[in-house]
């Protein structure tokens, strides 16, 4: 009898939520919420769902997870990547750590999602059209012209397209035309017919991937081999390819938390403080009075201080990727 197995990717930094997001420390771990972190509200909302767990990590967060799944009392099967070979690699392991017949939900660490009951119905449509040998993408009904997300163009369960990250006005005209949905990141499909399109694909990927698995110890990936891995996303590796795509058009609400913006929009609509102008503070409670600005976000850490336009929030990687340059500690 086959699984249904949560695969859970766990890799990212988060750098656009620095200075709370760190190396050692990614947004998905922080307990920023009344639930507690992202990572631990992901485990959660697929308990009933899956009947296993896989965690696709790395050698930098993977005791983090630990503590989270430990708490939970979750059994798990640990992968941890030696270096990041992005999706592609990541949720091959998973696929080659799993029996050909089962189901892989594969889901990222660091989303929010609201709508529980929704949010199971899609995930239950998804394992049935994968049961059926189908490669399942989740897409969201986008409620604004986001320019920060990949689009999926569609009719019915069929794919059309897949969209690039569009600029404003090719996003308002998504937003217009109806039938676009935000890619979400969130997949489901049979472990063999992933690894079948994964070859077909992308041969070098798959072979690399599995020279690299079959040389693991206990989940450990050997850094020699994984290097040999090129770093591709799984959306062009297979799911911009692939004539066995299918989307599920999901109702619940959704957001992957990856901008100050996002964050604020969510923490606001939990009823987190923000003064009559918009304004917010992150991470202390420290009085703080703004004199003529507008939803500004200040963030306090112990050894960084962040203001930011809640507009101008995805340029906050700008100062990650100068604190990386200068491979400042700041980041660590």
């Amino acid at each position: 009898m086959s699984n249904n197995i949560h695969v859970i990717l766990s890799g990212g930094v988060g750098s656009r939520l620095w200075p709370l997001s760190r190396k050692s420390n990614p947004k998905q771990y922080l307990n920023l919420f009344k639930e507690g972190s992202l990572f631990g509200m992901t485990v959660l909302r697929n308990r009933e769902l899956c009947n296993k767990v896989m965690v696709v990590g790395n050698c930098d967060n993977y005791q983090l997870s630990k503590e989270v799944l430990d708490s939970q009392g979750v059994e798990y099967i640990d992968i941890v990547e030696a270096t990041p070979r992005n999706t592609a690699a990541a949720i091959a392991f998973a696929a080659f750590a799993a029996a050909p017949d089962d189901i892989l939900v594969v889901t990222p660490s660091d989303h929010v999602i609201v709508g529980e009951d929704d949010y199971a119905s899609a995930i239950q449509t998804g394992i049935a059209k994968a049961k059926e040998g189908y490669i399942i993408t989740f897409g969201i009904k986008p409620t604004r012209p986001e320019t920060g997300y990949g689009y999926i163009e569609y009719e019915g369960d069929k794919v059309l397209s897949f969209r690039e990250k569009p600029n404003h006005d090719t996003a308002e005209d998504f937003i217009e035309r109806g039938n676009f949905l935000w890619n979400s990141g969130m997949f489901c499909f049979r472990a063999d017919t992933f690894l079948s399109e994964l070859q077909q694909f992308e041969p070098k990927v798959y072979a690399t991937a599995l020279a690299a698995w079959q040389h693991q110890k206990e989940g450990r990936l050997d850094e020699g081999f994984s290097k040999k891995i090129p770093s591709i996303s799984v959306d062009y590796a297979v799911m911009e390819r692939s004539k066995k795509i299918r989307v599920v058009a999901t109702q619940f609400q959704w957001s992957d938390l990856g901008s100050f913006e996002s964050l604020y929009d969510y923490l606001r609509s939990t009823g987190y403080p923000v003064d009559e102008n918009g304004n917010m503070i992150i991470g202390s409670d420290m009085y703080t009075a703004f004199v003529g600005l507008k939803n500004t976000i200040v963030v306090y850490t112990d050894d960084a201080l962040l203001f930011v336009q809640k507009e101008k929030s995805q340029d906050v990687k700008k100062v990650y990727n100068t604190l990386e340059k200068h491979q400042s500690k700041l980041i660590d």
